[in-house]
């Protein structure tokens, strides 16, 4: 298929989005919305989170139909969800000679519209790209962002559009970008921030070599003195960036992290307040209110961004400190990132605290909970987890037994299968992870659907509790699939 772009000015372009409901696409709605484009788009009628999005915005999604591409509609964007022959929408689009474009291609094509910035990792890419959006909130420069879930900070929304955007002549755009059957290759970087690599989408990546070999070669779509911003206390990322320097020696390396030397690297300082403190090297002491070693890597990763961002607009760094020190401690999390879904108390009056998280990796899952744990001193900590495709539990099956360390209760359900996978060709179901994590913590325990757990979850939350635990109880709902309904179910009941 020949690649076709989006113009340069989209002002009064009426554009039809096909699967507009998927978060991605929503999130591209906004941009282009705010950039004067005409947005129609089609879906199923299923309600999901993005529906607020749209609300805002006053585009309601269409059913599929050929007739929703009318004379006036003069680009389409597709999920890739969605087959240009079997869509009626795409059949009508491409008999009427549109051009349409991949979500992924369409992202890449507005990227080459600014002085773009595509921020990529096995992990952090969302919080990153949603602490580095807040900063750049608090800052006078003209930028949009796009992440991959609604950003609190950010209005309840997916992206941010700076105002100044409307009266500069050029912008800055920084996007979530991900490494999935390579789909950040359509991106245009002239930076790019990297946070980690490790083996993950196994269905697509079999072996680590793979999936390091995808991010070596975003790496060098960088132009000449472009700038990796890159954790130095990650293996992968260093990695990454070690391979690069030899085959493009003309870009800048910028290391981050308690490990890099130079500009950022950070010391960890204490976590009191509900607030973790730490000290970057270029600036001095910041601080965040959301929970984790890692979301401190995140909020440095974002910090080296916004300062880099800010020298090369001639910009001074120091003269900016308290704007981001300001902007890290606006950040709040996102969907489904350490979110808090609601605060209540038991019947027998303990303090219940339920939160929802979108760790779906052993690594994920472990620094999560660690930070959980530290931020959480006082609350006893009951996990349920959901293992994401089958592909990914068997092959890091050990890794995933021994994440839960830092619960003090471990439940386990199914796994959450996914529509790429035959559930045939694995020889694992949610209970051989089961019986794994029940070596590493014996207070683990099974239930094969979601709800089952519920009338366990409540009895357990009714017991007294230690000395050790004199704030309560913390729930986390965790992992890629739908098991936040046991946490809501809850809510609901105590409520």
């Amino acid at each position: 298929m020949t690649e076709v772009s989006l113009p340069q000015n989209i002002n009064g372009v009426h554009i039809h989005f096909v699967g507009i409901k998927g978060t991605g696409m929503a999130a591209l709605v906004e941009i282009l919305y705010h950039n004067g484009a005409v947005i129609t788009g089609s879906d199923v009628s299923e309600v999901f989170y993005t529906d607020q999005i749209l609300n805002k915005l006053n585009i309601t999604a269409l059913p599929f139909s050929g007739d929703n591409i009318t004379d006036d509609v003069q680009y389409v964007i597709y999920s890739s969800a969605y087959k240009l022959d079997k869509c009626p929408d795409l059949i009508a689009a491409v008999n009427k000679n549109i051009p349409c474009l991949l979500y992924t291609q369409a992202l890449g094509s507005y990227s080459k519209t600014a002085y773009s910035c595509g921020i990529c990792g096995v992990h952090g890419k969302t919080s990153t790209t949603g602490l580095t959006g807040t900063i750049l909130k608090h800052l006078d420069l003209p930028s949009q962002i796009l992440a991959g879930s609604i950003i609190n900070s950010f209005g309840n929304t997916c992206t941010y559009t700076n105002p100044a955007v409307s009266t500069a002549s050029s912008k800055i755009f920084v996007a979530e970008t991900c490494e999935y059957q390579r789909h950040f290759m359509s991106f245009c970087p002239q930076k790019i921030i990297l946070t980690s690599v490790e083996p993950d989408h196994q269905d697509y990546y079999p072996t680590y070599q793979d999936i390091l070999s995808a991010f070596v070669d975003y790496i060098c779509l960088l132009p000449k003195n472009g700038q990796l911003i890159y954790c130095a206390d990650e293996k992968g990322a260093v990695e990454a960036a070690s391979i690069a320097k030899i085959k493009r020696p003309d870009i800048e390396y910028i290391p981050y992290g308690e490990k890099a030397e130079g500009a950022y690297k950070v010391t960890f300082g204490q976590v009191h307040d509900e607030k973790q403190f730490f000290n970057v090297a270029a600036l001095g002491e910041l601080a965040i209110k959301v929970p984790g070693h890692h979301e401190v890597l995140d909020a440095v990763a974002a910090t080296a961004l916004s300062c880099e961002l800010l020298k090369t607009n001639s910009k001074d760094v120091a003269a900016n400190y308290e704007n981001i020190k300001a902007g890290l401690l606006d950040f709040s999390g996102g969907k489904r990132r350490s979110e808090i879904i609601g605060k209540t108390k038991s019947k027998s009056g303990n303090s219940v605290l339920v939160m929802d998280d979108y760790g779906h990796h052993p690594t994920a899952v472990k620094t999560t909970l660690e930070g959980f744990a530290q931020f959480y001193k006082g609350r006893k900590i009951i996990v349920d987890f959901m293992s994401h495709t089958y592909s990914r539990t068997q092959a890091l099956l050990e890794e995933f037994a021994s994440s839960f360390a830092s619960a003090d209760m471990v439940i386990l359900h199914k796994i959450y299968a996914s529509a790429r996978e035959n559930i045939a060709d694995f020889n694992i179901t949610g209970k051989t992870l089961f019986d794994k994590a029940k070596s590493y913590n014996s207070d683990t325990y099974y239930f094969e659907e979601i709800l089952d757990a519920k009338d366990f979850v409540l009895a357990e939350i009714e017991k007294p509790l230690s000395d050790e635990y004199p704030d309560g109880y913390l729930l986390v709902t965790m992992g890629a699939g739908d098991n936040w309904k046991l946490g809501k179910a809850v809510l609901e009941a105590l409520n």
